[in-house]
């Protein structure tokens, strides 16, 4: 990490955190978002660009930009991490098979190892668990374990008395090139919805969960707890100011196409 003065700035976080402090801190302070790929931009991994976008440009991302983000400043820490392809489970349809569309991390510190991950939008864990079956751990009243299912691993999450699968994992690391070529799919595919539609989320402090999305096929702001939600539907041109003023994220502006364009040379 060429700068990690500033990204812990942006946490709101001083001196030398641990894990467990810098993965909440992030998950606070950092939205998940994909304007990027919306806008039509295929989307960098390149540690300085991931810089440059959400430490420099305070906007946010999705899973490949902001774990790999938090594996640089694990790594400016000196924890070991290693990278796993997931596939998403969440509230898929029985038998369906999802690609390996998401980044988890494996990270080697304070003498365990941990799972990690500060980029599944509404169901990012707050806090790192134990790498390996096991919990259940509950983080502000969500509550999660990992389970073993046919070599691989799944975590999941508590919900209404129920578990249900977030998303499975190889305990094998995943190469580079293979999330590379995940990330390019995943940001420019015209069939993947984070380029055709809008998804952006934060998880306040007190735990909840905030979602801005129109895969409902209409554009919703959802408020979660553990125990209940609300939906309030939100007009695309008010989307703008909901994104400054619930997401921290400023300059954005519609454009002509109807789509969410920003105005700060940030994507």
């Amino acid at each position: 990490m060429h700068d990690m003065g500033a990204y812990l700035e942006v946490l709101g976080v001083r001196g030398r955190p641990d894990l467990g402090e810098m993965h909440r801190a992030h998950v606070h302070a950092i939205p998940f978002e994909n304007l990027g790929p919306h806008q039509g931009h295929p989307v960098s991994l390149d540690v300085a660009d991931l810089e440059r976008k959400i430490v420099s440009g305070r906007r946010g991302g999705y899973c490949f930009e902001q774990n790999l983000l938090f594996k640089a400043a694990c790594e400016e820490l000196g924890a070991g991490v290693d990278l796993h392809l997931a596939r998403v489970r969440w509230r898929a349809p029985r038998g369906t098979i999802r690609p390996r569309g998401h980044l988890v991390l494996r990270v080697r510190a304070e003498g365990t190892s941990w799972l990690a991950d500060v980029g599944f939008g509404s169901g990012t864990p707050l806090e790192p668990m134990p790498f390996g079956p096991g919990g259940p751990y509950t983080q502000s009243g969500w509550t999660y374990r990992v389970v073993e299912d046919d070599g691989e691993l799944v975590l999941q999450r508590l919900d209404h008395g129920s578990w249900g699968d977030v998303y499975a994992f190889s305990p094998e690391p995943s190469p580079l090139v293979d999330i590379e070529m995940s990330n390019w799919y995943v940001s420019t595919h015209p069939n993947s919805p984070f380029v055709d539609g809008i998804i952006v989320g934060i998880r306040p402090r007190d735990g909840s969960v905030e979602l801005l999305s129109n895969w409902s096929g209409e554009l919703t702001l959802v408020t979660e707890t553990p125990v209940a939600s609300t939906s309030t539907p939100v007009d695309l041109s008010d989307a703008p100011e909901v994104l400054a003023q619930r997401f921290g994220i400023p300059g954005m502006v519609l454009g002509a196409d109807g789509r969410l364009v920003s105005t700060l040379d940030t994507y």
